[in-house]
């Protein structure tokens, strides 16, 4: 059987959209797009 209070204990709530918006656009991360982007301009400096 569920123990509710304890489950409760265990709740943390999500982001709003706002700062989940800005959680996600605030990392630096690289996806394929920009490699293939870098790969391209290094083999054009070549």
């Amino acid at each position: 059987m569920i123990e509710f209070e304890e489950e409760l204990k265990k709740f943390h709530p999500s982001l709003e959209v706002e700062d989940a918006e800005e959680a996600i656009y605030n990392q630096d991360l690289t996806d394929l797009a920009d490699v293939l982007v870098k790969m391209v301009k290094d083999a054009k400096e070549e």
